[in-house]
């Protein structure tokens, strides 16, 4: 059994300028999984940077309230809703309430860096 808590992985700043904690990923545990689970913050007034990954994502919005863009595709999301991310689409959040988006995302297969391409 592995049980992993939030605060023991170490906090970053991922590439799309969120703050990132990875929670599982099979290349820095010895687990047998597909996909990596991530837990993730984007400030108030925030927008993280336009991005693409070759793999799919899904992000679970634990709090906060936003706009997702997924290529030309713009809907408010909120607390509760699940969103999924088709692989190769640019796509970026921008939080436009008055907390902090917190969210899950999971990537599969795994996150690698190689796999994601950052926009300016």
């Amino acid at each position: 059994m592995l049980i992993q808590k939030l605060l023991d992985c170490p906090e970053f700043i991922a590439g799309d300028s969120t703050i990132l904690r990875e929670l599982l990923h099979p290349d820095k545990q010895d687990i047998n999984l597909r996909y990596s689970l991530a837990h993730a913050i984007l400030p108030v007034g925030e927008t993280s940077q336009p991005h693409s990954l070759t793999t799919s994502e899904v992000y679970y919005i634990l709090s906060g309230r936003g706009e997702m863009h997924i290529d030309d595709d713009v809907r408010e999301i909120e607390s509760g809703d699940a969103l999924y991310i088709p692989p190769n689409a640019k796509q970026f959040l921008k939080n436009i309430g008055d907390k902090p988006i917190v969210f899950i995302c999971i990537v599969d297969p795994a996150w690698r860096q190689e796999d994601e391409t950052i926009y300016d």
